[in-house]
């Protein structure tokens, strides 16, 4: 007979199995290949019961990953069939549709035994560098055009590596060994959770994961829906409008506030676009969800329950559910959008709750290295795939300023230049923050980044630009103002587009600037010792100090005394 456990013991047995999780995606990060998930974390992970719904996530990684990664497993589970699952197997696939988005994406799911009952899953997820193809970027015209495509399959059958398999992907991609060590990692990090998760049901004394998944998905459900049935029954509309690759794009959204869910339509968005912008819905839904979550249970743990209340939807082949053979390699560009165009609506329903716009999507770049073809190249001169993940602004919260060179919604973290020099023959010649690129407000908007990018001696490359904000910076609430746009060209004064690929000659640099969150609430009630700090710590600049936030030229001669004296402000 199955022991029946206390609700003191089921919690305990809820945090433990976000600890293992945790731990699984910490191995990830340790033995991982790519710099995106050992330094910026792009990465999630998680533990499944045997119908496929999520129980619990690690912190670490990205909610587009991990809240898309939610509906993958059952996708695993009808492809593989249920007759067809093992002990010892191993599935692998990077389908944008039943995966996490685009191709960059390699999802990993691995079935766990317990006394040779199947009992759970666990899964995860990693951007990997290269897949083939054009390479990482939005030029595709079709998903055919943007790398190897990998079905759900098995990457391991009872134990055994399927080796045709791990022989195509090296065949098609540009860095092989990273590529493959990073499957390796994946399964890896698969096996560690399920051990994990083995000492655990001994330690319990648990057979399967039935009573610890209902304790989690009755709870979490019906926290959430608590949450939701204590908000104004309303509607309310939100829109923003983007860059987009060769024109701008409109996002919009219906939010409607219902008795146990919350419904986002959006209908009315603009189209699929020509260039590999366009985003799956799965990857839409995913951010959706979080920033719902995010002003409205931010405590209750991601899970299948938790995120089940709120329902996305959105016409079929417009920009935010874009359907194969859509291209779709850049769909964080407007996944990362997402969330402000849903505060846009809901600031209207719950105002004083969610944060002004912020620089939204990664400021993200990818280098391709190889000897300069103008003049003959030193033998040191070599081929490289270089992918760096930065941060803009993020927008001002109603009660703080917004992070300076932070990532919201994704959360990823910036990569060091270290990391970034380590992986190739490309030189950071300059990072630092962006004074002034902060919305004023009574809540400044948080800072962007300036950086200078080039490559070693005899290297010419291609700048694989991947940035919005160039022509529709994050907007302002409630009287704050706009963010800094994002810049970019050579340093030879040569303009540059901020999507695609771009030749840079030898010698040549990219002259990058990051945009700025945005100001939330009237800047002239922000406090005068505040907007002196800011002053004092270079983030605003004395016109600003003086234009924005009224302070006088007494204060501001007080602060640029200090600076003088290496002194703090009183």
């Amino acid at each position: 007979m199955t022991q029946q456990h206390s609700q003191v013991s089921l919690q305990v047995m809820w945090n433990r199995m976000i600890s293992v999780v945790e731990e699984q995606a910490q191995a990830l990060v340790r033995t991982a290949f790519s710099t995106s998930v050992r330094e910026a974390g792009d990465l999630s992970a998680g533990v499944y019961d045997v119908d496929g719904r999520m129980l619990a996530q690690a912190v670490t990684g990205t909610p587009g990953h991990v809240n898309a990664m939610a509906d993958a497993v059952g996708h695993f589970i009808r492809r593989i069939g249920r007759e067809n699952i093992h002990d010892g197997d191993v599935y692998i696939t990077n389908d944008p549709w039943e995966g996490t988005g685009h191709l960059h994406d390699i999802t990993m799911v691995t079935p766990s035994f317990h006394h040779g009952q199947h009992v759970g899953f666990f899964a995860c997820t990693a951007h990997i560098v290269d897949i083939g193809g054009r390479g990482f970027g939005a030029d595709g015209a079709s998903i055919y055009e943007e790398g190897l495509y990998i079905p759900i399959m098995k990457f391991a059958d009872q134990g055994s590596v399927d080796k045709t398999l791990v022989s195509i992907v090296r065949g098609n991609v540009r860095e092989p060994d990273q590529l493959i060590g990073d499957m390796y990692a994946l399964a890896t990090c698969n096996e560690i959770g399920h051990r994990r998760l083995i000492d655990m049901m001994q330690e319990f004394e648990l057979n399967d994961l039935n009573e610890i998944a209902s304790f989690i998905l009755e709870n979490s459900h019906r926290a959430t829906v608590e949450r939701i049935a204590a908000l104004p029954r309303q509607t309310a509309s939100g829109e923003m409008t983007v860059d987009g690759f060769d024109k701008p794009i409109v996002l919009k959204v219906k939010l409607t506030i219902e008795e146990n869910r919350i419904v986002s339509d959006f209908t009315g968005s603009s189209g699929l676009d020509k260039k590999g912008i366009n985003c799956p819905l799965v990857y839409a839904k995913a951010y959706a969800c979080y920033a719902l979550k995010c002003a409205i249970a931010p405590e209750i743990p991601n899970n299948a329950a938790s995120l089940a209340p709120f329902l996305i939807e959105a016409p079929e082949n417009s920009i935010v559910n874009a359907l194969h053979p859509a291209p779709v390699a850049l769909r964080h560009i407007v996944g990362h959008f997402v969330p402000d165009t849903v505060y846009d609506a809901l600031d209207k329903i719950l105002p004083g709750v969610v944060p002004a716009e912020g620089a939204g999507c990664l400021c993200n770049f990818q280098v391709s290295l190889r000897p300069r073809t103008d003049e003959p190249a030193p033998d040191s001169a070599v081929r490289s795939e270089v992918l760096t993940f930065n941060s803009g602004g993020s927008g001002a919260r109603p009660e703080h300023d917004g992070l300076n060179a932070t990532a919201f919604p994704s959360g990823v973290m910036t990569m060091p230049i270290e990391a970034t020099e380590h992986a190739g023959p490309v030189i950071i010649w300059r990072k630092e923050l962006r004074p002034d690129s902060g919305g004023a407000g009574k809540q400044r908007g948080g800072l962007g980044q300036y950086m200078e990018v080039g490559a070693t001696e005899g290297h010419e490359f291609d700048f694989q630009a991947m940035f919005d904000r160039v022509d529709h910076p994050a907007r302002g609430r409630q009287g704050g103002q706009s963010g800094a746009a994002t810049t970019i060209s050579q340093d030879d004064g040569s303009a540059m587009r901020g999507k695609g690929k771009q030749f840079v000659a030898h010698g040549r640099k990219v002259m990058l600037a990051f945009p700025g969150g945005a100001g939330y609430g009237d800047p002239q009630q922000r406090e005068e010792r505040v907007v002196k700090r800011d002053l004092l710590l270079g983030y605003i600049s004395a016109e600003t100090a003086r234009r924005d936030y009224g302070l006088s030229d007494a204060a501001i001669a007080e602060v640029e005394q200090a600076v003088r004296n290496g002194e703090s402000l009183p």
